[in-house]
């Protein structure tokens, strides 16, 4: 079966899904809207399902011998008093290990984002993906389901999960102590803030994520791999003020544009993935924990 591509789809189509997935239009306001581009004998309903996430495939398997998982739990006192999330390592370590923090897109910790962290410890890291859901029962293996929780978190809250995690990562006794962060979309934008918030964080790679408004900028130390879609107009609108914030700040940075690429390119679960992109842009992303966490 030919695998479906954003090339498949009509712009629009694209445009009413991405407003779907970032909570600007309701699941009924999206069938209504993109009925008229279904053809073919297809129906919006149709649409919608193509566009959705198939986890049928990951790239790291959970069965991997080379690599040890588990579920943890750390103290998050100024969040929701405990942060839970996918822990994953190379199985045969010889040494202690530089830590990265996974931060997922809208949608909790699905299946992807476990796939990330499994593929980050085969390039011989200590990944650790939290949940932000976990407060709410957890990811709850539907991503419509999980896309309706997501407004129920206490957002400020569910930030200091995120910073207690990283602050966590920092002490892990089979870690080195230097940390790293990846986040994507909802998560590029908490990589992004964590920037801001963890002095002592070695390295930000926020995928299509929000920036930080300038006046936090200064707070920033971390040097800053930034990805993002050359069709991401929403994403690429706030990025003029935090280029200029950057380097009013001196903060090193390096920030790459993706031409052809639609938002969420690196997510390989869904027709929205570019794989020329994402491979270029995973293979800059893991160059460049090699080189800042040692």
């Amino acid at each position: 079966m030919k695998r479906l591509t954003a090339a498949d789809f009509d712009p629009e189509v694209l445009k009413l899904f991405d407003g779907y997935v970032h909570g600007r239009l309701s699941r009924r306001d999206f069938l209504a809207r993109a009925g008229r581009y279904a053809v073919g004998g297809a129906t919006a309903t149709t649409l919608l399902a193509q566009l959705s996430p198939s986890f049928a495939a990951p790239l790291a398997a959970a069965g991997d011998a080379r690599i040890k998982t588990s579920y943890q739990e750390f103290p998050s006192p100024q969040g929701y008093g405990t942060v839970r999330g996918y822990l994953a390592m190379p199985a045969n370590a010889k040494g202690k290990l530089p830590t990265i923090l996974v931060v997922h897109e809208n949608r909790g910790l699905n299946p992807h984002i476990e796939d990330i962290a499994r593929r980050l410890a085969l390039e011989g890291f200590i990944a650790y993906a939290p949940d932000a859901l976990a407060p709410l029962g957890g990811y709850p293996g539907d991503e419509d389901k999980a896309r309706a929780l997501f407004p129920k978190l206490d957002q400020a809250r569910t930030r200091a999960d995120f910073v207690a995690a990283a602050h966590a990562l920092a002490t892990l006794p089979q870690g080195t102590g230097k940390v790293g962060v990846v986040g994507f979309c909802w998560g590029g934008g908490i990589a992004n803030y964590l920037a801001t918030q963890v002095p002592d964080l070695a390295a930000a790679v926020p995928f299509y994520g929000s920036q930080p408004q300038a006046a936090d900028v200064a707070r920033i130390r971390a040097p800053l791999m930034i990805h993002d879609a050359g069709k991401d107009e929403r994403i690429l609108a706030g990025w003029p003020a935090y280029e200029a914030a950057l380097q009013a700040n001196k903060v090193h940075y390096q920030h790459f544009v993706y031409a052809g690429a639609e938002h969420g390119f690196n997510n390989d679960t869904t027709p929205r993935y570019d794989e020329a992109a994402a491979k270029l842009a995973w293979g800059r992303t893991v160059a460049f924990f090699k080189e800042k966490l040692g």
